[in-house]
C-alpha cells in the first residue's frame, strides 16, 4: 500500500465531525505525484479513518468522498465517546500535535511526471488516516462540527451586540 501524507488545520468537536480537502487536484505533493480528478470515482464507503495508517488503530469512519472541482473532499466522524483511542485522538488534534491526513491506496493507472513524481489517473482508495506529519501543503480540514465551539461563537456575538447597545 502506498501512502501519501497531506497538511491540514482543523479540530475535533465534540461530536467528532470533520469534513476536508483529502487531495487538491491542482498541485503535487512533496514527492512530485498529482492525482486527477476521476481517479477517486470508485471509492468505496464507509472509509476506514484510522491513526497513522495503522490497520490495528480505526478511529472513525468517513461517509462521503466527492470529487469537487478542487479536489478529493472527505466528511466523517471520530468515534468520540464510543471508541477510547478516538477520545485520545481528538485530544492530539486538539493539541495541534496531529494535524495532518494522508490516504492510502493502491495505484491502478500512473504515468511518470517530467521532473519526478507520476500522475495518477486510477486507483483504489483503501483508508485516510490522521497523521502526525503532513506531507501535501494544500490540503485541510475546513470544518468539524462542535457544540462547545458554537457555544463560544454565540457568546462572543453576544458581547458584541451588547456594547453596541446606547
Amino acid at each position: 500500500m502506498e501512502r501519501l501524507f497531506f497538511e491540514t488545520k482543523f479540530l475535533a468537536g465534540d461530536t467528532g465531525e470533520i469534513e476536508g480537502l483529502a487531495w487538491p487536484f491542482a498541485t503535487p505533493d512533496r514527492v512530485g505525484d498529482v492525482i486527477e480528478k476521476g481517479a477517486f470515482a470508485n471509492a468505496a464507503l464507509p472509509l476506514p479513518m484510522l491513526f497513522g495508517h495503522d490497520p490495528d488503530d480505526p478511529v472513525g469512519a468517513w461517509t462521503e468522498a466527492t470529487e469537487a472541482t478542487d479536489g478529493l473532499r472527505l466528511k466523517g466522524r471520530l468515534l468520540v465517546g464510543e471508541v477510547r483511542r478516538a477520545d485520545e485522538v481528538r485530544s492530539l488534534v486538539r493539541a495541534g500535535a496531529v494535524r495532518g491526513l494522508s490516504i492510502g491506496f493502491i495505484t491502478k493507472k500512473a504515468m511518470p511526471r517530467k521532473g519526478g513524481g507520476r500522475t495518477i489517473t486510477n486507483l483504489e482508495l483503501l483508508e485516510a488516516s490522521l497523521v502526525a506529519i503532513p506531507m501535501h501543503p494544500g490540503a485541510r480540514v475546513t470544518s468539524a462540527k462542535s457544540a462547545v465551539r458554537a457555544l463560544s461563537i454565540a457568546a462572543e456575538i453576544q458581547r458584541a451586540a451588547a456594547a453596541f447597545r446606547i
